[in-house]
Formats: structure tokens, C-alpha cells, sequence
């Protein structure tokens, strides 16, 4: 199946987006999952309150507790909204607790999901690697969270339309005051522009002053990874394999669009379904930072361990303690009785727990990845199929 036109429109309508009923309930259950967080009788879907599933484990310390309550979870969504394939990976403590993949990657050739192999598109995901790569350059002094962006750009600029200009901390916050993006999928390789061109040729326009409003920006996350090319001398696919991935040991991802040859066969096939599972085409998103990521589920295991352990994990640091703990306190919230912004992380307040999370739809790949960091506890789940209408 090709992308469908509409895919056009979903990353320029991103923030009006919801996710489906099923795949909203299993997000739920992951929660339960990493904290025990919710009752199982509010997000156990409909065709799996016949069969009486597992209860939710009352902690994570028994694995195999863990994955019975996990394997009902998934199994039961997967049947109820013909997904193809899945993968979990829940760490907490420094280790990995559950690593595991449901279903296939390729129905027709029957290759199962390998969670340490298989690459899943994590779409908006991606950012948090744009993010994480901001503030390694912050702590290096070679960027300010408060400085004006055109500080760092210059074969263009953004248009002086307020007195306020936008900074590294608003487009974090998607508070930037951009209009919608336009012009973000390329269909073939051959089609694909550099980075600097796309956001050259499509820059949205400045349709509020900056700090304002919340409105979901790729075009703003796509900025920040050009200034990350433009600060350290690197192409971004490059800057991030060197300074985040190879150092963590992701060796079964990348940022690189297309993918680089030897990672080529460990591509998850993705799905639609309608009567029967439809093989989608592949597609590449021009602002690549804002997106482009493939990975496997336990090299996302990897970064989440990372980012729960103040920066590092193996004895690798990827960020300062300190720079750690400052992208995961709030940086924007219309009230500061309010959840908000964590540095790119979206903040939830869950049974008084406070959960770092963000989402990912790559059509027809939907991914999340939600860290509860004071209980050093994550999870990354994701699947390669749109759901039945």
C-alpha cells in the first residue's frame, strides 16, 4: 500500500490528533504496567473482560508475574485491533526487566518481531534525540536555552514579526508561535531535499509571539536540529549516531533516511488492514529531526536507562548529572500548578505519580515512549499497524 494522501496532512495536523480508542486503552495499560498506576477494570478492552485476564502485578520485582500481566495485555490488543506486530521493553533500577516482541515484522516471509533486532519507526519520539542533543550542547556553553535562534543560523534567518525573538526553549516547548507545517513527506528517495533546504523553502509563518501558546511544532523541532548541525559542525544523522547512539550501544538504529544497507533487512514491514493486512510502502519525513529515528526496542531500552540514571548508563555518559536533571524539570506550563514541558518531554501527573512521556506516529508505525524518572522506572512500546476503522 502507498502512503495515502492523507499522510500529507498528519504531521501538519499533529496536535489536533488522537489516537485510536483501542491503542489509547494500551497506552493506558502501560502505565499500569511501569507504576501499577490505574485499576486494570479501566483499560482492559472490551473482548478481553470475557476471559478474565491476569491482575495487574502488584510490583515489578517477579518477571514472569510481569510478562503474564504484559503478554494479556498485548495479545488481547493485537487481536482486537489486527495488529501485526509489537515490542515491549520496560526498564527499571539500571536493568532491563521485560524485552519482548509480539506478532511479526513481515507477515508474508513469517519474520517475527526480535526486540533486539527488528526496527521499528518511533516517529515523534525521534525528538527527544534532537532534545537530548540540545542540552549536550548546552552544557558544553556552545548553546543558550534563552539566546535568540538567529544567533545560530546563518544562511537564513526567522522574520523579526514580534519584538520577542524565538528561542531554543520555545521551540522545546513547541511555543515558537509557528503556523502549521507544510510540505513534509517525500514519497521516493529521490525526492528527499537537505535539511537546510527544506526548512529554507517551508518555513511556516510567525502567527504568534513566542511563550503564547501551545501549538505542536515539527517544523520547530526540525530548527533545532539544523542549529545542532550548525553548533557542532556535523551533519545531524551524523552528530547523533556519534554522540548518542554508538556511545550508548544503539547499534540497531539510526537517523539516517534511507536506511544505511546493513540495516536495511532488520526493517519492520508496516500495515494497514482492511479485511486482510496491507503492506504500506515506505515513506521519509524531510524535517528529519523531528521524526526520522529507526530503532530497535532495546536500543530504546538503552536511552530510556540513560535518561533515568542522570545521563548515563554502562559507565557511558551522554549527559552531565546535572544536565540530566535539568531536561527533566518543567520548563513551560501555563500554570505552574499545571503539567507541562519537561525540555521536549511531555509531563503527566498519574495517582500522584509524575511521568516524563512522548508519543510517536509514523503511519503506519505507533510508538511511546513514558519514563516515571523519581521511581527510576520506564517503558517503551510499540507496534507497526494502523488500526481497523
Amino acid at each position: 500500500m502507498k502512503p495515502p494522501t492523507y499522510i500529507h496532512q498528519i504531521y501538519r495536523l499533529k496536535n489536533r490528533m488522537s489516537i485510536s480508542l483501542g491503542v489509547s486503552r494500551l497506552i493506558l495499560c502501560t502505565i499500569v504496567v511501569v507504576g501499577c498506576l490505574l485499576p486494570l477494570s479501566w483499560v482492559v478492552p472490551a473482548s478481553a473482560e470475557k476471559s478474565e485476564p491476569p491482575a495487574a502485578p502488584a510490583t515489578l520485582g517477579d518477571p514472569q508475574e510481569l510478562e503474564t500481566f504484559v503478554d494479556s495485555v498485548i495479545n488481547d490488543q493485537m487481536e482486537e485491533l489486527h495488529i501485526a506486530g509489537a515490542v515491549v521493553v520496560i526498564v527499571k533500577d539500571g536493568e532491563v526487566l521485560l524485552s519482548k516482541g509480539y506478532g511479526y515484522a513481515n507477515i508474508e516471509r513469517g519474520i517475527p518481531i526480535d526486540p533486539e533486532r527488528t526496527l521499528f519507526k518511533p516517529g515523534s519520539v525521534s525528538k527527544l534525540f534532537t532534545w537530548t542533543a540540545v542540552m549536550q550542547l548546552v552544557e558544553q556553553g556552545k548553546l543558550d536555552l534563552q539566546a535568540d535562534v538567529n544567533t545560530y543560523l546563518t544562511d537564513f534567518k526567522i522574520p523579526a514579526t514580534f519584538s520577542q525573538p524565538i528561542t531554543m526553549q520555545d521551540l522545546m516547548a513547541h511555543t515558537a508561535g509557528f503556523d502549521l507545517s507544510q510540505n513534509q513527506v517525500a514519497n521516493t528517495a529521490e525526492e528527499m531535499i537537505s535539511l537546510e533546504d527544506y526548512l529554507r523553502q517551508n518555513m511556516p509563518e510567525r502567527i504568534h509571539p513566542p511563550g503564547e501558546f501551545y501549538a505542536y511544532s515539527n517544523y520547530g523541532a526540525a530548527l533545532a536540529g539544523y542549529i545542532v548541525e550548525q553548533v557542532s559542525g556535523e551533519p545531524y544523522a551524523r552528530y547523533i549516531a556519534g554522540h548518542i547512539l554508538k556511545p550508548l550501544g544503539m547499534d540497531h538504529s539510526t537517523m539516517e533516511q534511507p536506511l544505511p544497507e546493513a540495516l536495511t533487512p532488520d526493517m519492520s514491514q508496516g500495515y494497514s488492514f482492511n479485511a486482510s493486512y496491507i503492506p504500506y510502502e515506505t515513506w521519509f519525513l524531510l524535517p528529519s529531526p523531528a521524526g526520522a529515528l529507526s530503532a530497535s526496542g532495546m536500543d530504546m531500552g538503552k536511552f530510556m536507562l540513560a535518561h533515568l540514571q542522570d545521563g548515563q548508563n554502562n559507565g557511558v555518559r551522554i549527559l552531565k548529572p546535572e544536565t540530566a536533571r535539568e531536561m527533566h524539570s518543567q520548563s513551560y506550563s501555563f500554570d505552574p500548578a499545571l503539567p507541562g514541558i519537561a525540555h521536549g518531554f511531555f509531563e503527566s501527573i498519574i495517582n500522584g505519580r509524575r511521568v516524563l512521556c512522548h508519543r510517536g506516529d509514523y503511519p503506519p508505525f505507533v510508538t511511546l515512549l513514558a519514563l516515571i524518572p523519581e521511581q527510576g522506572t520506564g517503558l517503551y512500546v510499540g507496534y507497526n499497524s494502523e488500526t481497523a476503522s
